[in-house]
């Protein structure tokens, strides 16, 4: 990094010093690293080791990290920075002049669909070195992401809404009238999109946010080269005046989205749908889906938006009948037309989003994963499944295998039908594992329910992601159960020491 940071001594412009200087700081963004902070570990390492240096191409590389870094990373570089400078180290010309820039306006190019924005901000120095920062802002992307994150936080930081999107890339470009010139046009001569000014109090609001987003996510789906402009868009995003806010999304409770249902199904669109009980659950479908992943927008409707949920959200997510899979293509393109037009989509945004329901028509087939197609019983699926989330149907069968069969309980009298219990009620749920651990204590039996309470929720996610590493090397499921009880008993109520101690645990040696 030092070596690349030679090329600082070579440019006279303060924008070629910050992109330099943040495409060094963006050769660790987005790693993660144990025990530890990479920015920490890496960035502030990085400054230690220039101020050793004590080199002019250090000193250039310290300059920089001054204004770019981390506010850790900034004040050790500029304490350093110093120390060199009173050394007698040798700085660059520009020097003076970084950071030394102002903003000026704000613009958006977007798409009549709402997937994403293509957020222009235009700065100077004093006038000189006019440029414009282009950023990209998806609102599809963002809404199938899980953020990194602390998974055990409290359910408003972990769970937060987004409502701008997620930072996808970024790039710089000198020649700002003619990318205006050019936006302008497009924004004039094409229906499907539209261009116009933004407050930057409000720009700065939204693109703060979605940088968290992408911040805040495991390998966020961003352009390979977007960490080489990462810590110039913070720098730049910084520097917006403040002051705005994000609107926030509409709440849909259940008595809303009700009524948007029963106004969809009454409508003209809806008219030609045979089966009518079909029609209702899969649009009650498509509204939780617009309400919870696509940030409180059920009525947005577009062709990416249609592919998501036919080809990735509902084969991930939901146990569908037989009936619904046949249903839910006719019923989502009814519903592209009754949304549309409510909403003031062009025509032509309409004919695309319904040309795209189509192409995904063909290949929802194949994309949907059926259990019953598998030779699983859907009676026994539908009792793992009482919610629907097709996602939990491995951890939770994994957790409760037996759900079949008769059990005479201890000290009982008669046999219990296993196969007309219900795995979702705690008291059902004891019963099976009596079951599977005859003659076990009460403690025992305890910590397996304590356990199987956990798989059957998915939290913390971590639990069963740690246990299927653990059957790939080759442990046997009941091994592996007492492996995760013995886990959470040493950690109790403590979030930092069960994440640590699952962490490791995935890491385990195969048995021999």
């Amino acid at each position: 990094m030092l070596q690349h940071a030679r090329e600082l001594l070579a440019v006279r412009s303060p924008l070629d010093a910050e992109l330099i200087v943040s495409e060094i700081l963006g050769a660790w963004w987005g790693h993660r690293v144990p025990d530890g902070d990479v920015e920490e570990v890496i960035g502030e390492a990085l400054v230690d080791y220039a101020r050793t240096a004590g080199t002019p191409a250090a000193l250039a590389l310290l300059t920089g990290m001054a204004y770019m870094g981390t506010p850790r990373q900034a004040a050790k570089a500029e304490r350093a920075a110093l120390e060199l400078m009173e050394n007698g180290v040798a700085r660059p010309g520009w020097a003076d002049r970084v950071g030394m820039v102002a903003p000026e306006d704000c613009y958006v190019s977007r798409d009549v669909f709402g997937d994403q924005d293509s957020i222009v901000c235009t700065y100077s120095y004093g006038g000189a070195e006019r440029h414009a920062l282009v950023i990209l802002v998806d609102r599809n992307k963002a809404g199938a992401v899980q953020p990194a994150g602390d998974p055990f936080a409290p359910a408003a930081r972990a769970g937060r809404p987004p409502t701008s999107g997620m930072v996808r890339d970024a790039w710089v470009s000198s020649r700002v009238d003619t990318l205006l010139d050019h936006c302008r046009r497009e924004g004039r001569d094409n229906p499907l999109m539209r261009f116009e000014q933004l407050d930057p109090r409000d720009t700065k609001a939204l693109l703060w946010s979605a940088l968290d987003l992408t911040d805040d996510t495991d390998d966020p789906p961003v352009n390979e080269n977007f960490g080489t402009y990462h810590a110039f868009v913070r720098a730049r995003v910084d520097i917006l005046p403040p002051g705005g806010r994000l609107p926030q999304p509409p709440v849909y409770g259940p008595d809303r989205r009700a009524t948007i249902a029963a106004r969809f199904l009454a409508s003209d669109e809806a008219e030609g749908l045979s089966d009518r009980s079909a029609a209702s659950r899969c649009v009650d479908r498509i509204i939780d889906y617009g309400c919870t992943h696509d940030f409180g927008r059920p009525l947005r409707v577009s062709p990416l938006k249609c592919e998501m949920f036919l080809l990735d959200w509902l084969p991930r997510k939901v146990l569908l009948s037989p009936t619904e899979q046949d249903a839910v293509p006719h019923v989502l393109a009814a519903w592209v037309r009754w949304a549309g037009k409510r909403t003031g989509l062009p025509e032509e945004g309409i004919r695309a989003t319904l040309d795209a329901l189509w192409d995904a028509t063909a290949k929802f087939a194949d994309a949907y994963r059926d259990p019953s197609a598998f030779g699983l019983d859907r009676e026994l699926v539908g009792r793992l499944l009482p919610d629907g989330d097709l996602e939990a149907l491995s951890r939770r069968a994994f957790a409760l295998p037996f759900l079949s069969g008769t059990h005479r309980r201890s000290g009982r009298h008669g046999f219990i039908d296993l196969s007309t219990l219900d795995p979702a009620d705690p008291d059902d749920r004891r019963v099976v594992l009596e079951f599977e651990h005859p003659g076990a204590d009460e403690e025992h039996i305890e910590a397996h329910e304590r356990l199987t309470e956990r798989l059957w929720d998915g939290e913390p996610p971590q639990l069963w992601e740690t246990a299927q590493s653990l059957l790939d090397v080759g442990y046997e499921r009941h091994e592996i159960l007492h492996k995760l009880i013995d886990v959470l008993d040493r950690c109790g109520d403590d979030p930092e020491a069960l994440r640590e101690a699952l962490r490791v645990l995935r890491h385990e040696p195969p048995p021999e």
